[in-house]
């Protein structure tokens, strides 16, 4: 093994398990450095083989990765990757004196570094500790040893994520009249600076009047977005004018929704689903299972529909808001309670999306931000013709441990997305629900 590295003066990069289990393809992006994985990681990865989460997904899949690459050759001697760099199974876990009076405990995060701090001695200035895990770097970075997040799937700068939308002010009195009286204007023809992405939303105004548009790619026009309400619900300011016209086109299959809590995100989302009901074969709602102070499911009591329940309870309540609109007695009121009843209105757990193919659906992701980039992409593949997928969140609410605002899954979405004619994205800003929410969701 030691030989192999000997050959090749590229960086060695050694894998903690959390890197596997966020994407099992990391093996492959490290261009033409070395890979090193820590016997330990295949020992924790055969822990999380069994089960039905995306992480039990990707630790089956990792394995079929490695064993792809094997071809009748020893991993612990090294396996060249096409990239040109080597891909190697360390079992140096011994630690000296030196790391055994630090870290006495004997833990697979203690047994990774060891591997680490092994191969920074035989290599010295090559070594990289690749860690999801922040208090796993700051270990490395202790002792000696240069440690990095995992950055793939990461977008660069938060601050610049694309919104959807625009204020421009100083519109000429002419144009906004114009679009009033047509609806559309070539965009060649507004007399506007501008280079917009399709479907990207524009609120125009000068002193007096003022006007929400929309660019639409195909014909080049510069579009009015006109207020509607979708099952009753009124949008209540621009941005949520401008999430029902996007999640209401049928050219649009793709939509995204970020905002805080209290922005109607998901309120919006199912309401236009609803409004569409004839339109598609069912309508899913789902979101991803992530346990309160990390214990699992199986602490809570009964069967497993008492169990997940606590977690699509925030999607029964946003149907409930949207069918306490109306009378008890009334035909829409019914309406929702038959669709429930007969599974053209299904609320489930994420991962039970799995392997299914989706046509003529409008499926709409919950939580998204709690997400990986690979998740979201698999996701989306499960699309079939005539489906709409609605992905909501919120990047700075994370609740899971190796997820934030730049890596997350929804992030991802909204930066590699945005160009294409068949998606739309809207951050909304302000808060509906309450003055109370909306000051606690500012403040605390």
């Amino acid at each position: 093994m030691t030989s192999m590295l000997d050959s090749n003066k590229n960086k060695i990069f050694v894998l903690d398990t959390n890197v596997a289990l966020h994407d099992y393809t990391c093996i492959y992006h490290f261009d033409e450095h070395n890979v090193v994985i820590p016997i330990t990681l295949l020992e924790e990865i055969d822990r999380f083989k069994k089960g039905h989460e995306i992480i039990n997904y990707n630790a089956r899949e990792f394995s079929r990765e490695l064993d792809s690459l094997l071809g009748g050759r020893l991993l612990n001697e090294g396996v060249r990757l096409s990239s040109g760099g080597t891909i190697v199974v360390d079992a140096s876990i011994k630690k000296d004196d030196y790391l055994r009076e630090i870290f006495w405990e004997d833990n697979p995060d203690h047994r990774i570094l060891s591997v680490a701090y092994n191969l920074s001695n035989a290599h010295p200035k090559r070594v990289v500790l690749v860690s999801k895990d922040i208090n796993l770097r700051m270990k490395a970075n202790s002792i000696g040893i240069k440690a990095e997040d995992y950055e793939t799937g990461k977008i660069k700068n938060i601050d610049e994520l694309y919104s959807g939308k625009n204020l421009i002010e100083g519109v000429r009195h002419e144009l906004i009249d114009r679009l009033f009286r047509d609806s559309a204007v070539d965009l060649e023809e507004t007399g506007l600076d501008l280079r917009p992405f399709p479907n990207e939303y524009f609120v125009m105004r000068n002193d007096s009047k003022s006007i929400l548009t929309t660019f639409v790619k195909n014909d080049n026009t510069i579009r009015l977005v006109e207020k509607k309400r979708a099952f009753g619900v009124l949008p209540r300011n621009a941005e949520q004018t401008f999430s029902i016209n996007a999640l209401l086109n049928r050219d649009i299959s793709l939509v995204s929704l970020s905002g805080k809590a209290g922005t109607g995100k998901t309120l919006l989302a199912v309401a236009a689903a609803i409004e569409q009901r004839k339109e598609y074969k069912q309508i899913l709602l789902a979101r991803p299972i992530i346990p309160l102070s990390n214990r699992d499911i199986g602490y809570l009591p009964g069967d497993i529909k008492s169990k997940l329940d606590p977690y699509m309870q925030p999607l029964f309540d946003n149907i409930s808001v949207i069918q306490n609109q109306f009378n008890e007695e009334s035909q829409e009121f019914n309406k929702i309670n038959e669709m429930v009843s007969n599974g053209k209105l299904t609320i489930m757990p994420l991962a039970y999306i799995r392997g299914r193919s989706l046509s003529r659906v409008y499926f709409i992701v919950d939580e998204a931000q709690n997400l990986t980039p690979h998740e979201v992409k698999t996701i989306i593949t499960r699309a079939g013709e005539g489906t709409k997928i609605v992905f909501t969140g919120d990047p700075y609410q994370i609740d899971t441990p190796y997820l934030d605002s730049r890596s997350n899954g929804l992030t991802y979405l909204i930066d590699k997305m945005k160009g294409q004619n068949i998606y739309a994205h809207v951050t909304l800003e302000k808060g509906e629900r309450s003055h109370l929410a909306e000051l606690a969701s500012d403040l605390l």
